[in-house]
């Protein structure tokens, strides 16, 4: 059998299985009945959407609130989300960049009812903020869960009112795209810091700010806090882990200032030559991590521990200083009355001390 011929052959054979087929269907749909009419027998054909995330949805959707900063008019907008009531009050938890400088604060419930909110504390390196409403006004309470069971793929959504109060409610869907991220932020001090966040590719949009991360259980793992926004990157999204927040929501609520460990130095990093000539410090060798000394603080932990003009903190604990933004980050996880360990650097010599923090911010 030549080629021409097996292609007609092959042909003939799939044509005969389709009018086969066809002529089947038709006795099964098409059954006479016993006059001899023809009816038409119906199968129901149920499709079960596996990845719907509305059930997860209901369960914090209600508990979202948009949050109206005012000077005298309306200066900014985010979101923020009730985590806690008690008998007389329920409690929302923003970001502190959301309500910063504010003189009233509103926030405006999934039914479009507005109230006064008031600020009960607020932490700008923790960059989150309590709120507190009559609890009236709360629909719903959302449920805090834990971050730290995430895995990188995982999905997750964020509700908020990104861009503009028309906005207000909308739901965008991702997965954990990164865990125990550090970026930099700036402080509005000028100071330079860094945050310890979740990364995700769920759309984060000015006004998502306060607003809640959310698992597929409907629960809050993450505090959606800023968007890294580059021409050249898309899809970056980042949100405070909720157990960061859970550490100081007592303090916040009860409007205490949230202290922090003071090494008591002004430096500098080891890797920029400008700073290094601006501040007359001349060291034997390069270094591409670490900070120098520039001054030491009179009674400071720093001070009592002996450090010196001009030398180079390479180490806290075995962890290696990058820069003072990375100093600054690892000195914070540390609580006042704790004492590290600092490998550091003077003439050329390898020295370790012990350092007290006693000092707060």
């Amino acid at each position: 059998m030549n080629l021409k011929n097996k292609i007609i052959y092959l042909t003939s054979v799939i044509i005969s299985l389709f009018i086969g087929v066809s002529l089947t269907l038709l006795v099964v749909y098409y059954i006479p009945d016993s006059n001899g009419e023809t009816k038409v027998v119906e199968e129901v054909v149920t499709i079960n959407e596996s990845d719907t995330i509305a059930p997860a949805v209901k369960k914090v959707y209600d508990s979202v609130v948009t949050v109206l900063n005012y000077d005298r008019s309306l200066q900014a907008t985010g979101t923020g989300f009730v985590y806690k009531t008690d008998d007389d009050y329920g409690y929302i938890l923003t970001n502190h960049h959301v309500i910063v400088d504010a003189r009233k604060i509103e926030v405006t419930n999934m039914q479009e009812v507005t109230v006064e909110a008031t600020l009960l504390g607020s932490d700008e390196y923790a960059d989150l903020a309590v709120l507190r409403v009559d609890k009236d006004f709360v629909l719903q309470v959302a449920t805090l869960g834990n971050s730290t069971d995430l895995e990188i793929g995982d999905t997750v959504f964020a509700v908020g009112t990104p861009i503009d109060v028309k906005y207000y409610g909308t739901v965008t869907k991702g997965i954990i795209s990164g865990m125990n991220r550090t970026v930099p932020v700036t402080l509005e001090n000028g100071d330079e810091f860094m945050m310890e966040v979740l990364q995700t590719n769920t759309a984060i949009n000015p006004g998502n700010s306060g607003g809640p991360l959310v698992n597929m259980q409907g629960e809050v793992i993450g505090i959606n806090t800023l968007k890294l926004v580059e021409d050249e990157i898309e899809g970056m999204g980042f949100a405070i882990p909720v157990e960061m927040a859970t550490s100081v929501l007592d303090r916040l609520e009860n409007g205490e200032k949230i202290e922090r460990p003071l090494l008591g130095i002004s430096m500098i990093d080891a890797n920029n030559q400008y700073a290094l000539f601006t501040y007359k410090v001349y060291l034997d060798k390069d270094y591409t991590k670490g900070v120098v000394v520039i001054d030491v603080e009179d009674g400071s932990p720093a001070s009592v521990a002996g450090f010196q003009k001009d030398d180079v903190i390479l180490k806290i604990d075995d962890v290696e200083i990058e820069d003072n933004t990375h100093l600054r980050y690892i000195l914070y996880k540390y609580s006042i009355g704790d004492t590290i360990e600092i490998e550091y650097e003077r003439d050329g010599e390898l020295k370790t001390v012990e350092v007290k923090l006693t000092d707060a911010i």
